[in-house]
């Protein structure tokens, strides 16, 4: 069987992912048969003795993360009055109370707003006001940034692991007031909001992208169907595992990629969550050994780090059945460093956005190109992925006009689906056009489907009527072995109206210069590729979720060229 001819037969009638035709806000289309209909059936369908999460020295089943949940539960409702439909506001590091929290939030039909704990005191008040919360939970350092910076806030504070000399209400003394609590009732129906996370606002103010239970079960799902699929098409089941399936949680819980796809896929399929407050390459290499992690997923620069620390030795990493990459589009060196580092690491990367509710696609190798060299491999590996179960994919050109799928002809990147948003909250203009949301992505999309991202639209280079791809630039930079980070930005000319500025951090104990950099690209990109000068910096500024803040880049570097 091809790979449509899996998929039908996966979600056809009688099957665990059956699809049906249903009603959604007066309009019918397709979706899960049997998929939870809450995020609090999905919490409440999946509650075992089995290690859920590891925090530190900390250590929580499933059961008792639950119950943790519903003690906050019941104070959310009996002290705070929230009710359905109102917004509590979730922004700390991350740690287990952020997933209590939010399961607590959810359960009782209120909408759960997920911060950038990385945000200044400004950009939490304005998060607060946007969506309108009755309650912030953090934690003392999100605190101390309000205070410092004299902040009235526009709603209540609940403290997560604060110092004891704070007067401001404890998360601690809420757990122990209703310890033993159920979790309130509430009548939750799949339409019902959730969650709004937010984007990351490199082209303005951060927009709310708000999600229904719906939305969200149904992008699980189809991450269920696009692995199931390729179980199918590969003829054999993986082994099973030797320990309970792991995943390390580095990239923060506010964005959808923590949150949705390793968060609450775990939940569903029982996995292991050892949580990391903040990113540490050197911690990461000891907790994979430590407690057998089987996957880890997190944007380019975060694996970058993981791969050198794998290199300098010192831990078993042989656990590690699945790199997984998003957010950013990852280079085909890396893919062959993970192939080369990781003995047992299948690489993997797929695409999504806040406002796709994470899910889109996903890269696999398919059993006809398994024959394939491993060059030719992780080529393949190094693009997004075919579309999920669920989703379309089309690349425009500026009139509006769809390009052909050949791989070559790029453009802006189009997707819709059911669980793809609408409109951003408190928006009255729809966010789509003839149906479909305009991602801001430059992308290919070649004849078997496969998505490649080029670049975003805000940093693609046109220099004398012809573009550059940052991203290509940046990955030919990334072959270089003395290469450990790259950033392209463009810079404006006076001739050229702008040209590429290569930024590079360098290995460590490496001294590659200026000079060895150009003529190393001058053998690989066009000559008018060629970056117009090298900047060497010690480190690249990156956001909460991994990506590297090309905007504050621009800022610093983005003068004029001579």
């Amino acid at each position: 069987m091809n790979r449509q001819q899996v998929l039908a037969a996966i979600t056809a009638p009688g099957q665990p992912l059956e699809m049906v035709e249903m009603d959604v806000y007066g309009s019918s289309c397709r979706g899960y048969k049997n998929a939870p209909a809450s995020l609090r059936d999905l919490f409440e369908q999946n509650l075992t003795d089995e290690t859920f999460i590891v925090f530190d020295q900390e250590r929580y089943t499933f059961r008792d993360i639950w119950a943790h949940s519903s003690a906050i539960g019941q104070g959310l409702v009996s002290d705070y009055g929230i009710q359905k439909g109102d917004c509590v506001a979730i922004c700390m590091r991350n740690f287990p109370e952020w997933i209590m929290a939010f399961q607590a939030i959810t359960s009782i039909g209120a909408i759960a707003v997920g911060m950038n704990s990385l945000w200044q005191a400004e950009e939490i008040d304005y998060g607060l006001q946007d969506s309108g919360c009755k309650l912030l939970i953090a934690d003392q350092e999100r605190i101390d940034l309000v205070v410092k910076a004299e902040i009235q806030l526009s709603c209540e504070t609940l403290l997560v692991r604060g110092d004891q000399t704070t007067d401001l209400p404890r998360w601690e003394d809420l757990q122990e007031k209703f310890a033993g609590n159920l979790m309130p009732t509430a009548e939750i129906a799949p339409i019902d909001d959730a969650i709004i996370f937010f984007t990351s606002g490199s082209t303005g103010r951060p927009k709310g992208v708000v999600s229904s239970n719906l939305a969200i079960m149904s992008a699980l799902l189809s991450w269920e169907v696009a692995i199931t699929g390729w179980i199918l098409l590969r003829g054999e089941a993986p082994a099973p595992p030797e320990h309970q399936p792991a995943g390390l949680l580095a990239v923060p819980l506010f964005h959808v990629t923590g949150c949705h796809a390793i968060f609450l896929m775990a939940f569903r399929n029982q996995t292991k969550l050892v949580l990391m407050r903040k990113w540490n390459p050197q911690l990461a290499a000891q907790l994979v050994e430590q407690e057998k992690i089987s996957s880890f997923t997190a944007p380019p620069a975060m694996t970058a780090d993981l791969i050198y620390s794998a290199q300098q030795g010192g831990h078993d990493l042989s656990s590690l059945v699945m790199v997984g990459g998003g957010g950013a589009a990852r280079s085909p060196e890396q893919v062959r460093g993970i192939d080369a580092v990781f003995e047992n690491a299948m690489p993997n990367t797929g695409w999504g956005m806040t406002e796709t509710t994470a899910a889109a696609t996903m890269g696999f190798i398919a059993p006809k190109d398994q024959a394939l060299p491993r060059d030719k491999q992780h080529a393949l590996l190094a693009k997004q992925g075919k579309s999920l179960f669920g989703i379309d994919l089309k690349v425009v050109d500026d009139n509006g006009a769809t390009l052909p799928r050949d791989g070559v002809s790029q453009g802006e990147l189009m997707v819709r689906g059911q669980w793809v948003m609408s409109r951003y909250y408190k928006s009255e203009q729809s966010a789509l056009v003839d149906g479909w949301f305009p991602t801001g992505d430059i992308a290919t999309i070649d004849a078997s489907g496969r998505m490649q991202i080029r670049d975003r639209s805000k940093d693609v280079i046109k220099s004398g009527g012809e573009w550059i791809s940052s991203i290509d630039l940046e990955n030919t930079a990334l072959q270089h072995p003395g290469v450990a980070m790259a950033a392209v930005i463009g810079v404006k000319h006076p001739k050229w109206e702008e040209r590429p500025l290569l930024l590079v951090v360098r290995k460590p104990e490496t001294a590659v210069s200026k000079d060895d950099l150009l003529a190393f690209l001058a053998e690989r990109v066009a000559k008018w590729w060629i970056p117009d000068d090298v900047v060497f910096v010690e480190t690249l500024p990156v956001g909460g979720t991994g990506k590297v803040q090309k905007n504050e880049l621009r800022k610093q570097f983005g003068g004029v060229f001579s």
